[in-house]
């Protein structure tokens, strides 16, 4: 299905959601916070993390845009690479045997600015980012910044929906990954194993 120029958005809303459920910081800085200060210490982290997310969002969209006008050929070669690297990061999802990332500290009455830092200090999102766009951009009929909007506000809602579950869920939830890291295990590797499958696809569709 393509809309708005974006190719196959089944896939691409399914990968945003695998992407949410990897435990890392982003999951942990919302758990702990809602367990300190309850939804509303949540919904502060979430507004930061989704004003982080927005910011390496927009600086892709930057490059990837250039890279579509000035040389169509390149921007293809871009694509692939994109899907090698869903595939590398799903194989270490798989391989990796430690217990993943643990509950990160969230200071009281700080929780916005925090969620803004957990996002742009992360210094894999803007590559992610890079190489996940061109992967759902058809240049045929790619219509400029409406489709990276289009992207960009697409996972801006997922990222609300799924957030707000886990905030409403948030102490319940926390208590479970914190106590139980086999759960983490799991759904790391069923990550994994969504990623390699999306990389694959999308590389050879």
């Amino acid at each position: 299905m393509q809309w708005m120029g974006i190719q196959d958005l089944g896939t691409f809303v399914a990968a945003v959601i695998v992407f949410l459920a990897i435990p890392g910081p982003g999951t942990f800085s919302l758990l702990t916070a809602t367990g300190k200060g309850g939804p509303r210490a949540g919904y502060a982290t979430l507004a930061g993390l989704a004003l982080g997310d927005q910011i390496l969002m927009w600086l892709a969209v930057i490059g990837v845009a250039a890279l579509l006008k000035a040389n169509p050929v390149l921007f293809g070669l871009v694509k692939y690479a994109g899907a090698a690297y869903l595939i590398w990061i799903g194989v270490q999802l798989l391989w990796q045997r430690g217990e993943g990332t643990g509950p990160v500290r969230m200071e009281t009455g700080r929780y916005f600015r925090q969620g803004i830092l957990v996002t742009l200090l992360n210094p894999k999102a803007i590559i992610f980012y890079m190489a996940f766009f061109p992967l759902f951009i058809d240049p045929a009929h790619h219509q400029g910044l409406a489709t990276f909007a289009t992207m960009a506000a697409l996972i801006a809602v997922i990222t609300l929906l799924y957030c707000s579950l886990l905030i409403l869920t948030g102490h319940a939830m926390s208590q479970r990954v914190r106590q139980q890291p086999r759960l983490r295990r799991w759904l790391q590797s069923l990550a994994g194993v969504f990623l390699v499958g999306f990389g694959v696809r999308l590389g050879t569709g």
